[in-house]
């Protein structure tokens, strides 16, 4: 016992009594086994002395009765900002229904008055347990309960709702604002999360880096009044920015809802935020009906196909013509990835292309394209524009492969267009305007793909040194039925050609939509209208 006692050394109390003898003796006896001792004589003076140095105190010792705040009180109000934090009521054996409640909210051990220093000390001395889990159980920069917590406190559930929260494209506001700048981001949500969420309904964690998990108390609150409560909560993230500094930092999250028993809920959570973000959602409910397990055992089917793909030579280039808008006549082709089966059934890139990006065969599939590519310009004298990501142009193998192909084919090479996926997120400017400098070197026009997807700047447009502009085909397909897409999809042609750059409509699927591009001036159409894509062997 009394090593255990020389560790109370390293350990900060707050202590909470109005009576002043009582104080006075009591913070004496502390100050002899303790390391720092803060006082207060009401909770009030507790709560703004527990608010300013929070990170320091490790214990609270507090009386009951007292003016203007009571104990209790001062308790719900600290639990609020942290949870895990020990707390020790010192009350007389009449208040014993005092006792009661503070037991049912969350009082670590209580000591009677007059307080024996013995049993005060032993008290203490249990509640270093704390101090040896803090770590394993408590996330400190945001002082929330972590991962380990959250697994925990599931296993003892028998049904639970959870939502899981990230920020997105958070690494960036890391580069951007540095690391600092980027724990207060997440100190401050954490904030939001707890003063949103009532904490008599909810429990908040964070997991890990930006993300993090709330926790609905399933007899309090129904699946459809979370789901409403997230999107709320989502809505207010995007409208109020965080200020740092005097800078306000704008920041979306994306959160995924599940209900289930114990760990199955968060591994179903985990499940549909993958599944939100995919789709675009900022808030989205679990359901059987998305057959995420099916989804699962195909992607590992096709991790078997790809690598029999690329065995087999399975995986060809197909051709979509491009037109003139005004002639409707071809002015070139963009190159697209197929996976072509043995009976000749052609596999869309949305079946594997996510799947293929997590092998280390993706890197083959530009390097297919590239050569089919210039097959075609070679042999049957037509242009040719193919797609390339960002994880292509930040490959140095695959970018020596496609500097090495265009030396082999210079002159050819004057008929091949790149199209930079700007959906998937351009990281580096000064990389993609190297690679864009490099190919023009070999007369390659080079252009961005998918613009207006979601993510779009149209500062991209005036950064890289491109050619044309492709706008997204989820903004065309739906051209004719919402006004509000008529105006982007003509703010981006109009500012696109204003700075010299020619436009591509894609999806253009019907004689609708293709009036429509045709009155907004788009200079050139792709689409199902025209044609869909096509082998090698059939185009003349």
């Amino acid at each position: 016992m009394t090593n255990n006692i020389s560790n109370l050394k390293n350990i900060n109390v707050l202590y909470v009594e109005d009576e002043t003898d009582l104080r006075n003796v009591t913070s004496q006896i502390l100050k002899n086994f303790t390391k720092k001792q803060f006082l207060a004589q009401n909770g009030q003076q507790g709560l703004e002395l527990f608010k300013e140095f929070e990170k320091e105190i490790d214990l609270i010792i507090t009386d009951i009765n007292m003016p203007i705040m009571n104990g209790l009180e001062m308790i719900k109000e600290i639990k609020k900002i942290n949870f895990n934090i020990p707390i020790i009521v010192a009350t007389a054996f009449s208040n014993k229904e005092y006792l009661l409640e503070a037991i049912d909210i969350g009082v670590d051990k209580y000591v009677l008055k007059p307080i024996d220093v013995s049993k005060l000390l032993q008290v203490m001395v249990q509640s270093l347990l704390y101090h040896e889990l803090k770590e394993l159980y408590t996330d400190s920069l945001t002082n929330l309960p972590n991962r380990n917590q959250l697994l925990k406190d599931l296993e003892k559930s028998e049904e639970s709702i959870i939502a899981l929260l990230d920020i997105d494209s958070f690494s960036k506001i890391d580069d951007l604002f540095g690391e600092d700048n980027g724990d207060i981001i997440l100190i401050e949500l954490a904030n939001s999360l707890k003063s949103f969420f009532d904490s008599q309904k909810y429990k908040v964690y964070r997991i890990e880096a930006d993300k993090f998990a709330v926790v609905a108390n399933s007899s309090k609150v129904t699946i459809d009044e979370f789901y409403n409560s997230c999107k709320e909560f989502t809505t207010m993230m995007e409208v109020n920015a965080i200020e740092i500094n005097g800078n306000e930092i704008d920041i979306d999250i994306t959160m995924g809802i599940a209900k289930a028993n114990g760990l199955d809920a968060y591994k179903y959570g985990k499940r549909v935020i993958a599944s939100a973000r995919k789709k675009k959602k900022r808030v989205m409910i679990y359901d059987d009906s998305l057959d995420m397990r099916k989804s699962y055992e195909d992607n590992l089917m096709w991790v078997k196909l790809i690598k029999q793909g690329f065995k087999e030579d399975l995986f060809k280039a197909y051709f979509q013509a491009i037109v003139d808008t005004k002639t409707k006549e071809v002015y070139k082709y963009e190159a697209l990835i197929r996976y072509v089966k043995p009976n000749g059934e052609q596999v869309p890139p949305y079946k594997f292309l996510d799947v293929a990006k997590s092998t280390k065969h993706y890197a083959n599939i530009i390097k297919i394209i590239l050569k089919d590519s210039i097959n075609l310009i070679k042999n049957k004298n037509k242009r040719v524009s193919i797609n390339i990501s960002f994880e292509d142009i930040s490959n140095e193998d695959t970018k020596k492969h496609i500097y090495d192909v265009l030396e082999q084919n210079k002159e050819y090479t004057d008929r091949l267009e790149f199209e930079i996926l700007e959906s998937e997120g351009i990281e580096d400017i000064e990389l993609v305007r190297n690679f864009i400098k490099k190919v023009k070197e070999f007369k390659c026009k080079v252009g961005v793909d998918d613009f207006g997807s979601g993510y779009s700047n149209f500062n991209i447009l005036t950064l890289l040194d491109i050619d044309f502009v492709k706008i997204d085909g989820s903004l065309v397909k739906e051209i004719n039925s919402s006004k509000e897409l008529e105006i982007i999809v003509s703010t981006i042609n109009n500012f696109s050609q204003k700075i010299g750059l020619t436009t591509i409509a894609e999806f253009v699927a019907d004689e609708a939509i293709y009036n429509k591009i045709s009155e907004i001036g788009a200079n050139y159409c792709q689409g199902y209208y025209f044609d869909e894509p096509r082998a090698y062997e059939t185009i003349n």
